[in-house]
């Protein structure tokens, strides 16, 4: 979030900026798995090791249909998205339940289609 300090000018492209621009969520495990709190945000994966990020089931965490989360790679190695055990993920390389993110400070977009399902965009393998 923004950040302002006594008589600074507020514009509306200040305000507009604070309001658009998504929250960071900054992970340096060599697991991760998706909370409702990560909806809207940017996971950013800055480990030194290969590190693992989980979509969850629908009864594990109800993401409403339409939901979409932004994975970032921060270079440091390699990182794989997956869904847990009934969890379909589709993506240009198929469906299945796990995609690579193809390079260091590359980044993919999931998107909640349904139940279970979810969808990855970006540059994935």
């Amino acid at each position: 979030m923004a950040q302002f300090v006594p008589g600074e000018v507020l514009t509306a492209a200040n305000l507009n900026n604070a309001i658009n621009a998504p929250t960071v969520n900054e992970q340096t495990a060599s697991a991760y798995t998706l909370a409702l709190t990560d909806a809207g945000k940017v996971v950013l994966l800055s480990g030194s090791v290969e590190q693992t990020v989980t979509i969850p089931t629908e009864s594990s965490a109800s993401f409403v249909t339409g939901t979409t989360i932004g994975i970032l790679s921060g270079g440091n190695a390699s990182v794989t998205i997956q869904g847990a055990s009934l969890v379909t993920l589709n993506s240009t390389v198929g469906s299945g339940s796990a995609v690579s993110l193809t390079a260091a400070y590359t980044a993919a977009q999931l998107f909640k289609a349904a139940s279970d399902t979810w969808i990855a965009i970006g540059s994935i393998e």
